[in-house]
């Protein structure tokens, strides 16, 4: 196993990568602390992980407040020792177009989590690792969003372009204490918060933008679980594209 003996924070673990990555981690041998928002799903993945042999904590937190984020890393060591891991996934995304924002509704709360939220996870953890002398990973969500433009999203954009250089500007300046930073950069991912742009009637165009339609959550997990193994320690200050050829192509013509 992997990630063996690994102790491993998720942010937004009870969502549709963060649960999936939360349950892949548990397989690979780690111990996983869930932080989330929302109390009843949390409890929830905690359960799912218990009844398969695995073992999980539950912290409320809301990403959007460096206390909440402080408190989820203290509180993995407390229980557990350390932490080795940690993923930076919470993110919402609210569409709309830019002529019709409202700021303090449609770009304050999605930067507040996307972009703030792994800063928070950034330095909470990093701070940690430091002070605990961990040679630690931090893994952080970032989207093809970060990189290509589409409409109803600026806020998103935003948000996901400032994670990836957040990735790198931490990545080099966290070396010197041997702590890897690292981030995945999703595309058409089959989750509940994809799901909400059937509302929007643009949901055949959603499916025909990789080269081999959605992808499943599980799939993303898969990368993660690696990334947070030792066996890609090569990998530092870069964004993985999990994206099944998004950013390749131009949706085809036929």
């Amino acid at each position: 196993m992997r990630l063996k003996d690994k102790v491993i924070v998720v942010t937004g673990g009870t969502g549709g990568i963060g649960k999936e990555s939360v349950l892949k981690m548990i397989k690979e041998g780690a111990k996983v602390v869930v932080g989330d928002i929302n109390v009843e799903k949390g409890n929830e993945v905690v359960a799912e992980v218990k009844q398969a042999g695995g073992e999980a904590t539950f912290v409320q937190t809301d990403a959007s407040k460096y206390s909440d984020v402080e408190n989820l890393v203290q509180k993995t060591v407390d229980t557990y020792g350390t932490i080795d891991v940690m993923f930076n996934n919470a993110g919402i995304v609210i569409p709309k177009p830019l002529l019709e924002h409202v700021p303090e509704k449609d770009y304050d709360p999605v930067v507040s989590i996307n972009q703030n939220g792994v800063y928070y996870g950034i330095l909470a953890a990093a701070k940690k690792m430091v002070e605990l002398g961990v040679k630690g990973t931090i893994i952080n969500t970032a989207s093809v969003y970060a990189m290509m433009a589409a409409e109803l999203t600026f806020s998103y954009h935003a948000s996901k372009g400032a994670v990836l250089m957040m990735t790198k500007s931490a990545a080099l300046e966290l070396s010197k204490h041997k702590i890897r930073v690292v981030a995945i950069a999703p595309g058409r991912v089959d989750t509940p918060m994809l799901h909400g742009l059937k509302d929007l009637g643009v949901w055949d165009k959603v499916v025909s933008e990789q080269m081999r339609g959605l992808t499943q959550p599980e799939e993303i997990a898969n990368v993660v679980a690696f990334l947070a193994s030792d066996e890609s320690n090569v990998i530092n200050g870069t964004c993985v594209m999990v994206e099944d050829g998004y950013t390749s192509f131009k949706t085809p013509l036929l």
